[in-house]
């Protein structure tokens, strides 16, 4: 056993004790795989938060409670990725590649129909475009750790045209947090993803991948 599930399941039977539950070594095997994918002093904060928490602190959180402690609820970590996302618009702008570093944000805008079509959409169809992205925020960040490969980075319009005439870029600027956004493009893919089917496709996405081809 290694010393991060050694500590685990250390803290998880205090918790336990702490409310008077008792957990079998299977509960404590299904909680150790549903959290695994975070770091153990993070969970152990997320235990301590939970315990203060006055709304629930009175009851044995369950696998959905620390995560929530941990990540925030979904819909407020995907408005959260979607400021980060118009912020970088205004101060990176769509000729700049660049790497954020929530990998969630790449595999979203790739869906969009990349960087170029997000920065150049017009302020009227903006509360469309965020409710879109804001949609598939969630639906990736409720799978937890099974999601597609995400693209290492997001490309600008310079990449996309010196590639053409066969000239380097600049590397892709980092946004955010600056260890996790080199963790995101060093942990990605550069293999085309599948193109999202038509019929699953809103008028908005497929403006935005018009958009693109238009920019490149």
């Amino acid at each position: 056993m290694t010393d991060q599930k050694i500590r685990f399941a250390k803290a998880l039977s205090a918790l336990a004790e702490y409310y008077g539950k008792e957990l079998s070594d299977g509960v404590i095997a299904l909680y150790w795989q549903g959290l695994s994918q975070y770091p153990i002093d993070d969970i152990e904060a997320a235990i301590g938060r939970h315990l203060q928490n006055p709304d629930t602190g009175q009851w044995m959180p369950k696998i959905a409670d620390i995560v929530r402690m941990i990540d925030g609820t979904t819909q407020s970590a995907a408005a959260m990725a979607w400021a980060k996302v118009m912020r970088a618009v205004g101060s990176v702008g769509m000729y700049q590649s660049l790497a954020f570093d929530d990998a969630l944000i790449h595999l979203v805008i790739d869906d969009l129909g990349g960087w170029h079509g997000i920065c150049q959409i017009s302020e009227a169809e903006l509360p469309f475009l965020q409710k879109r992205f804001e949609t598939n925020y969630r639906a990736y960040r409720m799978r937890g750790a099974d999601v597609p490969p995400h693209p290492r980075y997001l490309v600008g319009i310079s990449e996309t045209l010196n590639s053409a005439n066969g000239y380097r870029s600049d590397p892709p600027r980092l946004v955010g947090d600056l260890a996790k956004a080199q963790a995101v493009l060093s942990g990605g893919s550069n293999a085309p993803r599948l193109p999202v089917h038509v019929a699953h496709s809103s008028p908005l996405v497929e403006r935005l991948r018009l958009i693109g081809r238009e920019s490149a």
